[in-house]
């Protein structure tokens, strides 16, 4: 599925819960929830993402030239929105993930419901994915 066609499920998900605050919480950490354990030896400070109130760490793989990334969170909310990102990157090239705007933030109201804090490190989980994607994009071009 195109990252769009992700993004449009994600809007129509949260739509059911019709601007609920606290219900739209409740998912995000349910979303949190069904990530996959990432490995002990990932969460080290390297692949901490900086910029987050809470500890994440994120790490990403490139495999027949698509992207995979593992997290994990101390925070359930937090593990929340690195797992809807999650979602929407997986399995995308590099060249995907940088062309690509967010517009489901937006459309689901996410501001409303995780504050300032979060919304930064929000901010800083993309920044991380999409320097990750610039990466691979810059070796691939050099093996060429």
């Amino acid at each position: 599925m195109s990252i769009s066609g992700t993004q449009d499920d994600i809007i129509n998900e949260f739509s059911i819960l019709d601007g609920d605050r606290e219900m739209s919480v409740m998912y995000l950490i349910e979303l949190g929830q069904k990530l996959p354990e990432m490995p002990a030896t990932d969460k080290i400070e390297e692949n901490e993402v900086k910029g987050c109130q809470s500890k994440v760490w994120l790490t990403a793989d490139l495999v027949h030239e698509r992207m995979f990334f593992t997290a994990d969170s101390n925070t359930a909310i937090t593990k929340g929105l690195v797992s809807v990102l999650i979602r929407v990157f997986n399995g995308h090239t590099p060249e995907e993930i940088l062309s690509s705007e967010l517009y489901f933030t937006q459309k689901i109201g996410m501001d409303r419901f995780i504050g300032t804090q979060r919304s930064n490190g929000f901010a800083a989980m993309i920044k991380q994915m999409k320097f990750y994607a610039l990466a691979f994009q810059s070796k691939s071009k050099v093996r060429v």
